[in-house]
């Protein structure tokens, strides 16, 4: 091999012999890269490094086939390995940075993990001009999934991966589009080796890059970080996905965790030619990136209301949502689209509501890239399909100069229990239900009632009605819920045995049961200095000539879309009733009661154990009412039902409840002058956030329709 040391901080290692026999000779060789790479920093305590080489063991994950596919083996197992770099997270600006294109099409294939691959390919197929395609498929939640998959022997890299690539290259690869995909997660050289051999299973050559977090210095964290037992992420920003396409030119790039706007900037900062100085462009690129990232929920999706007249569209509108894509110019012109003839809807409201979704203060949206100042963004729609978005500008500290970091963290082992009550009575057969199971746990455990939770589902299970009207209406089907969040193993195991211990103990008429408990981590968060963090990128070719082998495949993917498209038209034809012609806003009346819903719309996100929701009006003007309405006392009682630890709260549970909430529930309300919209942000109020809640709603997504759900009073 040979190596190239090009500046004090990056070495490029170039192999000078033919491909692998093995992937475990890769290996090999990356653990003496990996040697040497720490010998050359080895300053005082830096070379204490939370390491780990960028992959699994050749036992784990091999991509040498089964016997079944036996005939590919010579493929599969020689892939050939470009040279690598590695690189610390300081910004350094690009050398003579060219621009490719005067402007770049850049799209959402997935917006979350369990989001659709057939809308992906549907997206591909109706806009030709795509350059890119982003699956954003890693959040919280599913990378605390991936550490856990690790730990007992599964997948660190997103398990779906075979499905979406399978579905994808072919058109992909046909159509010169370059698909980034955060899936990697925990073990991106994983990712990238099961991308190689479905590419190798379709018989269509590829160049599949790497670009992911390598190391951290122990030295750069906080004492209660440096020892953590889980993995630890750090939030990449757009430079090593740049540098990947800059070098390699790849069909696919698989990342770790890299922050979401970044996923899709750095296409933008590679071909439009942008320096990482240039930070009004890199604000209008993330902005784009931020619009993009949730995929359909710019486009109607989680967007249809059939009680708000503003939002209610049809099933039709709903079945042929189109995932958005973004116009880029070299200056920085964006422009946020669906796909021509799609259904549902792009407009400004729908732009306002992602705009706000988890951003925290609007003024400095901080991303690894730039500091964005959103509060003067607004929307201006060109057509049905497609709407201009100015006025992202970066804050007055544009570059932060530390990351995010996450390390995973054990939270205790989580217990619950589900039953089914119906009939005359229900509701107070599961609140006896419920005080028998607290009781028998308080016999062999006391003291760990204040661990457990419970409320009743078809009632109160999303704390929607306790605040407007109460829990008096008649129901006849509920479904009681509790959870646990237990220190130990055995409270929890103990509490599905005495949950089951209804099924002849309880109240009559109780079925349905259904338990269980589960090992529960967290992902918690810190800083770290950028030259603490280190990043690899490297790339690998299957052994495969360009062909049209693959043309068999890309006809059956195609032909699978059509036939769904024609199921789905039979479908919408049986809800054309549900289509209602949207209405332009006008004032809200003032001097009478009404519900927040009949003023603005909004949506709710969730950021650890924070709580972000949006308050956007229908008629503009009516902001400056909602301002003397929407205070900081008003939303902390509105929230405060979230923190009931059951259905039917005693005078001095709700007395310790709001003590709680007035000690540690903090709220923050932010204006958005662009979209004459309020950011409200609540800290702590999500039982600790996704990763361990013990409610049936853990991002807290539904808040926002409690929100709505309160009666106002608007002055005049």
């Amino acid at each position: 091999m040979q190596w190239t040391k090009e500046t004090e901080t990056q070495w490029t290692i170039t192999p000078i012999f033919e491909p692998f026999n093995q992937t475990h000779d890769f290996g090999l060789l990356l653990g003496l890269c990996c040697r040497f790479y720490l010998n050359i920093h080895s300053s005082l305590e830096d070379s204490a490094l939370l390491f780990r080489l960028p992959g699994p063991s050749m036992e784990e994950h091999s991509i040498i086939p089964s016997a079944s596919d036996s005939t590919l083996i010579a493929s599969i197992a020689t892939p050939y390995y470009d040279s690598q770099e590695f690189h610390d997270s300081v910004v350094r600006l690009r050398r003579n940075p060219q621009r490719r294109k005067e402007k770049v099409y850049v799209g959402c294939g997935a917006g979350f993990g369990g989001d659709r691959p057939l809308a992906a390919l549907k997206l591909l197929q109706r806009v030709k001009e795509l350059d890119y395609l982003v699956l954003e498929c890693l959040a919280e939640r599913t990378l605390a999934e991936r550490y856990q998959a690790s730990k007992s022997g599964g997948k660190g890299y997103d398990p779906r991966i075979s499905e979406w690539m399978q579905l994808l290259l072919p058109l992909a690869v046909e159509r010169g589009v370059c698909i980034i995909a955060n899936m990697g997660a925990k073990d991106p050289v994983g990712a990238q080796e099961e991308v190689l051999q479905i590419a190798t299973k379709l018989g269509i050559g590829i160049n599949v890059g790497l670009a992911h977090q390598f190391a951290i210095q122990r030295s750069g964290l906080s004492d209660h970080l440096r020892n953590v037992d889980g993995g630890v992420s750090v939030y990449l920003g757009a430079a090593p996905i740049v540098k990947c396409l800059e070098k390699y030119r790849p069909n696919v790039v698989i990342t770790s965790r890299v922050a979401d706007a970044a996923l899709f900037l750095a296409p933008m900062v590679y071909e439009l030619g942008w320096n990482w100085d240039e930070y009004e462009l890199l604000a209008q690129g993330s902005l784009a990136g931020h619009l993009l990232e949730c995929g359909c929920q710019l486009t109607g999706g989680y967007y249809m209301h059939p009680g708000d007249k503003n939002r209610d569209m049809s099933f039709k509108d709903l079945l042929d949502l189109s995932l958005p894509f973004a116009e880029v110019r070299f200056d920085g012109t964006v422009c946020v689209a669906k796909a021509e003839g799609s259904r549902g809807v792009l407009n400004p409201s729908t732009c306002a509501e992602q705009l706000l979704y988890e951003v925290g203060d609007p003024s400095a949206y901080i991303t690894p890239d730039v500091v964005i100042n959103l509060q003067d963004v607004s929307f201006q729609p060109l057509s049905d399909c497609k709407v201009l978005c100015s006025g992202a500008k970066p804050s007055a500290e544009p570059l932060p100069d530390k990351l995010l970091l996450l390390a995973s963290k054990d939270q205790g082992w989580k217990g619950w229990g589900e039953i089914s009550c119906g009939g005359h009575k229900c509701v107070e057969r599961a609140n006896a239900a419920e005080h028998l199971v607290r009781s028998w746990m308080e016999e062999t455990y006391p003291g760990v009632n204040n661990n457990i939770i419970s409320y009743i589902i078809g009632l109160d299970s999303l704390r929607a009605n306790s605040k407007i009207g109460g829990l008096t209406r008649a129901v006849e089907d509920i479904r009681l819920r509790m959870d646990g969040l237990f220190e130990r193993e055995d409270h929890a195991i103990q509490f599905t045995k005495e949950f089951t211990a209804l099924y002849t103990n309880g109240p009559a008429g109780g079925g349905g049961i259904s338990i269980g408990y589960k090992k529960e981590i967290i992902l918690e968060k810190g800083l770290v200095c950028r030259e603490h963090v280190h990043w690899h990128i490297m790339a690998a070719r299957n052994n495969i000539m360009d062909s049209n082998d693959h043309t068999s495949s890309l006809k059956d993917i195609k032909q699978t879309s059509t036939d769904n498209e024609l199921v789905s038209e039979s479908l919408s034809a049986q809800y054309e009733e549900f289509l209602v012609p949207q209405t332009i806003g006008c004032p809200a009346p003032s001097g009478q009661q009404i519900p927040l819903y009949e003023v603005a719309h909004s949506r709710a996100g969730d950021k650890g154990n924070d709580l972000n929701f949006s308050i956007i009006p229908h008629f503009p003007p009516d902001i400056d009412r909602l301002k003397m309405i929407i205070t900081p006392e008003w939303v902390k009682e509105a929230v405060s039902v979230l923190s009931n630890h059951c259905s039917f709260p005693d005078s001095d549970a709700v007395a310790r409840r709001d003590l709680w909430v007035n000690e540690h529930v903090k709220v923050e309300i932010y204006e958005a002058r662009g979209i004459h919209s309020l950011n409200v942000v609540v800290r702590n109020i999500l039982d600790g956030g996704v990763n361990c809640s013990r409610r049936i709603d853990r991002h807290g997504k539904s808040v926002s329709d409690l929100i709505l759900s309160q009666l106002v009073v608007l002055p005049p």
